[in-house]
């Protein structure tokens, strides 16, 4: 598979490397690996790189790679991938994934020099063995570490994908959302599901709650996921006065960033849907519970809302105990977030029930209050006491006292 449009000039010497990316099995893993594969395509010209993995679709178009090679689930069709990868005599492989097999892939295909962490007995099969960092950095940054040894500095820490480049998937998405009868903005999407497994999950019956907040403020919420989300849509939609719009089992994964460039907002569990969204240039709002996010949260236009629990992050698939983490995150403070992202004022941002401007904040997590909320790069604590109002918009001292306070489309209350 071609990853470019116009690819790179062939190899013109030996001194021309190519160089195999062995991408990671996950989707949110893929797009966090962006900016270190813009790293290593621009540390030289004349770079040949080859992308291999489940997700090496997703990079077609992007500028990343010169090639793409799809490395499927069934173990005959890894062997063969490896087969195609090893054809192409890569001098180099860089290999993200931490396990012993994407090791042994880069072994497999005779690279001459094979860098990544020295992690789970892999040492001796790795040329270049890196220490895995301690404490463990966000995943955007150990993947850049893994293209330092190539001297390719990082050139963002923010991944970034553009939906031009990916075909028609906008137009279809586009009349995919019209079908389902979603003609009015703005909308936004509810990604329900987490391949993770069900401890990622925000509790259906707040999903509902969120979608009937948003409608009765002329927002159009929308339920995205696989089929495997059927029965959360049933529940979500029972706890609903009138259906809302659904594309479960509708956005395939070929059609799914199509649909994720179409919305306004999305809120999602900690999932590569989220980071999907966010590398597309979507305001997101990513809901985190059992995995920490300091280490896989979107970067981008997006807020993190953090549940409180003092067993968290456990990063457990499957929660043992009453899932404290995520029903310690309320409707009412997911419904500001994404108010305040679809309508904030200047740069606004929502502490404690009041809404307060960025100028007024710093940098860094403030230590007091149960929850995090990130928007454009500062953590900041939802503290547990209301602070001071601060002075409305209007004249006279109106005061704007949440989110849920600033205007909806057609002067809607």
């Amino acid at each position: 598979m071609k990853c470019e449009a116009q690819p790179k000039a062939s190899r013109a010497d030996e001194s021309d490397l190519t160089i195999a990316i062995r991408l990671p099995n996950w989707l949110g893993d893929t797009v966090m690996a962006v900016p270190a594969l813009q790293a290593i395509a621009s540390a030289s010209p004349r770079t040949r790189v080859v992308a291999v993995g489940p997700w090496a679709r997703l990079l077609a178009g992007q500028g990343l790679a010169e090639t793409c090679v799809e490395y499927p689930r069934s173990w005959s069709g890894r062997i063969r991938s490896a087969d195609t990868v090893a054809a192409l005599r890569p001098d180099v492989a860089v290999v993200l994934p931490n396990s012993f097999e994407a090791a042994l892939s880069a072994w497999y295909w005779r690279a001459g020099r094979r860098i990544g962490f020295d992690t789970q007995g892999r040492g001796r099969l790795l040329t270049d063995r890196l220490p895995l960092p301690c404490p463990r950095q966000h995943q955007i940054d150990e993947y850049l570490a893994l293209a330092a040894p190539l001297d390719a500095p990082p050139l963002t820490r923010r991944p970034s994908l553009s939906i031009a480049a990916m075909g028609d998937l906008g137009d279809r998405a586009r009349a995919l959302l019209d079908e389902i009868g979603v003609r009015e903005r703005p909308v936004a999407g509810m990604h329900l599901g987490a391949a993770f497994g069900p401890s990622k999950l925000w509790p259906a019956d707040r999903i509902a709650a969120l979608c009937a907040g948003l409608r009765a403020r002329g927002v159009t919420p929308v339920l995205l996921g696989p089929p495997t989300d059927a029965p959360i849509e049933q529940d979500v939609q029972a706890g609903l006065s009138a259906p809302v719009p659904s594309l479960i089992g509708r956005d395939t994964p070929e059609l799914m960033p199509g649909v994720l460039a179409a919305l306004d907002v999305l809120v999602s569990g900690d999932t590569g849907t989220a980071h999907l969204a966010a590398a597309l240039g979507v305001r997101t709002v990513t809901l985190f519970g059992p995995t920490d996010p300091d280490l896989s949260s979107p970067r981008g236009d997006s807020a993190v809302i953090v549940g409180a629990a003092p067993c968290a992050p456990c990063f457990y698939a499957h929660c043992p105990i009453d899932h404290i983490c995520m029903r310690a995150i309320g409707v009412e403070q997911v419904l500001d977030a994404v108010l305040v992202r679809l309508f904030k004022r200047g740069d606004l941002i929502e502490m404690g029930g009041s809404v307060l401007p960025r100028e007024l904040s710093a940098p860094g997590e403030l230590s007091v209050g149960a929850s995090l909320i990130e928007m454009g790069g500062s953590v900041l604590s939802l503290h547990p006491h209301t602070p001071p109002p601060l002075p409305g918009p209007g004249s006279g001292g109106d005061e704007l006292r949440s989110a849920r306070d600033l205007p909806v489309p057609g002067g809607q209350p």
